[in-house]
């Protein structure tokens, strides 16, 4: 999948994969609570709403050379409160809204699944299936990437690739950030997200926090 051309700021770094290709980093996002306005279990796509800031962070950090990919747990779906298609309709509705605004996932992964509702998967996070998939999937440069979400299980992966993880206030985040007492960068919206790469040292690219 091609991606623009990093422009603006400071770029994150591409790296030369298997056989010469080309690796970018992404921002690896959680949905509810950072990109949209938190919901019990959404299954409307009339009850999606971007989060303050979400559009403009997302085209910075698009600017400064990442992919944008969405990695989502939807345990309702297990628990029989909606069905994936209501997921795929509530996705729809988001990606419209966000291309009112120019922006353009690169990627949506969806876990469905909980352990008390048909048992155990490697896809739910914290659990790093759907990473893998979409690093695979996508050629993307772990390392060098962001785990950007309003709870510890969306920023937890970041150890386990040697990425940046980075808490956002919104949703669940100021209380999440209380518990996790400095373990991982805090900024309150995508827009803060984009303003700290900006600001990372030269060469520091996407390290863990």
């Amino acid at each position: 999948m091609r991606l623009p051309e990093a422009a603006g700021g400071r770029a994150a770094p591409v790296e030369a994969g298997a056989a010469g290709q080309r690796r970018r980093p992404a921002v690896f996002l959680d949905r509810d609570g950072t990109l949209i306005e938190e919901r019990h279990y959404l299954a409307d796509p009339d009850g999606v709403v971007l989060l303050p800031g979400a559009a403009a962070g997302l085209r910075a950090l698009r600017e400064l050379g990442y992919a944008l990919v969405v990695v989502t747990n939807q345990s309702g779906i297990a628990r029989g409160l909606f069905t994936e298609a209501d997921f795929h309709r509530v996705q729809l509705r988001l990606e419209a809204l966000l291309a009112a605004e120019g922006v353009r996932l690169d990627g949506v992964y969806m876990c469905p699944h909980h352990p008390e509702h048909g048992g155990p998967c490697e896809c739910r996070k914290p659990g790093l299936g759907l990473y893998r998939r979409a690093i695979a999937e996508l050629g993307v440069d772990a390392s060098a990437s962001l785990f950007v979400g309003d709870r510890a299980t969306d920023i937890e992966p970041a150890r386990a690739f040697g990425g940046r993880g980075v808490l956002v206030r919104s949703g669940y985040g100021a209380a999440e950030a209380r518990r996790l007492a400095g373990a991982f960068a805090v900024v309150d919206d995508l827009r803060g997200v984009a303003a700290l790469v900006r600001n990372l040292p030269a060469g520091d690219g996407a390290t863990s926090a």
